[in-house]
């Protein structure tokens, strides 16, 4: 069994959610089973409770300060001691350096880490997704593969991959391995130096004709991780 973790305000934490979507993708790539869970109830605990192969952490489009801080506590647990494989997506991954670059249970409200602001001239792309004069990379993006990783097997040095943010994380994270990065976001994919825990800036899980590396991706994270992986397309 795999589990999935939402980042989505309670509030829209129902069929709706895009970890649905994420869950149904997941089972027909690999052939598994899926469980989702909100990010407030997930902790060293709970998770060890359910027992899964693989956890994946998903994006979510809320700002960090809309978020209570002490909801966090248990998923920050859950990084920093869990060795199950888990993959972090876009807020997930942001998650990994908000939880590894400061001490979260010292804080009382996390920041959005923008990318930048809109150039001069430049399409004022975070309008439309309400943040007005910053860049929101909304497309599939030539992402650079630093070094070698099993998580890249039989892909190139550049891949395209989807992607759907506005922030970033700004520090690699201590104790992480900077994998990727592309011309507008510096970290676009790290990995713990001891553990099979990684963060991706991208959504992976959006793969598309013909830009199809993402699955790739996914398909290397789940075979690392002991999941069967499904060989026919999905």
């Amino acid at each position: 069994m795999i589990l999935v973790i939402s980042m989505r305000n309670r509030k829209d934490y129902d069929h709706r959610d895009g970890a649905t979507g994420l869950k149904r993708r997941v089972e027909q790539l690999t052939g598994n089973p899926v469980l989702t869970m909100h990010y407030a109830d997930a902790c060293p605990v709970t998770v060890r409770a359910v027992n899964p192969q693989a956890i994946i952490i998903t994006g979510s489009p809320d700002p960090w300060p809309t978020i209570r801080v002490s909801d966090l506590y248990g998923i920050n647990d859950l990084l920093h001691a869990t060795k199950i494989p888990l993959l972090a997506i876009c807020q997930g991954h942001q998650l990994i350096g908000h939880s590894f670059n400061r001490d979260l249970r010292k804080v009382r409200r996390l920041p959005d880490e923008p990318m930048r602001k809109c150039r001069p001239g430049e399409p004022d792309t975070g309008a439309v997704k309400g943040h007005p004069g910053y860049y929101y990379a909304d497309a599939f993006v030539e992402v650079n593969i630093l070094r070698a990783d099993p998580i890249f097997a039989g892909l190139g040095r550049r891949v395209r991959v989807r992607e759907s943010h506005r922030c970033e994380i700004k520090k690699l994270p201590r104790g992480f391995i900077h994998l990727a990065k592309s011309a507008d976001c510096t970290y676009e994919m790290i990995r713990h130096g001891a553990r099979l825990l990684y963060g991706m800036q991208f959504h992976a899980e959006r793969w598309e004709k013909p830009y199809k590396e993402g699955r790739t991706i996914l398909v290397n994270f789940f075979h690392l991780a002991g999941v069967r992986s499904v060989k026919t397309d999905a």
